[in-house]
């Protein structure tokens, strides 16, 4: 599967879990992670999408290293499945009032 494909459809998950999600973007500086997340509940953490199989960059561990030393985690993702589990352990749903 493409890294795209895992990253749209972890993203669109995400979303429906009303995760607040954006494409993330550093100007001269290609090793920052993909993705911003921002769960219901203010958790906040980065996702780095990998094709299946295909290991991070140093650059890119180095951007994760700089950005876990300020208590905000990186996770890197190559399958839609962890993707998923990811975004059900951070996200979970809230139970609805009777």
């Amino acid at each position: 599967m493409l890294e795209s494909k895992i990253e749209g459809a972890v993203c669109q998950y995400a979303e429906s879990r009303g995760c607040y999600v954006r494409k993330f973007s550093s100007a001269n500086n290609a090793g920052v992670p993909d993705r911003l997340f921002i769960t219901p509940l203010g958790k906040v953490f980065f996702i780095e999408f990998k094709a299946p199989g295909k290991q991070p960059r140093a650059l890119q561990l180095r951007e994760a290293r700089l950005i876990e030393k300020n208590c905000v985690k990186v996770y890197f993702i190559d399958s839609e499945r962890t993707g998923r589990d990811l975004i059900d352990i951070l996200a979970p749903e809230r139970k609805k009032r009777s």
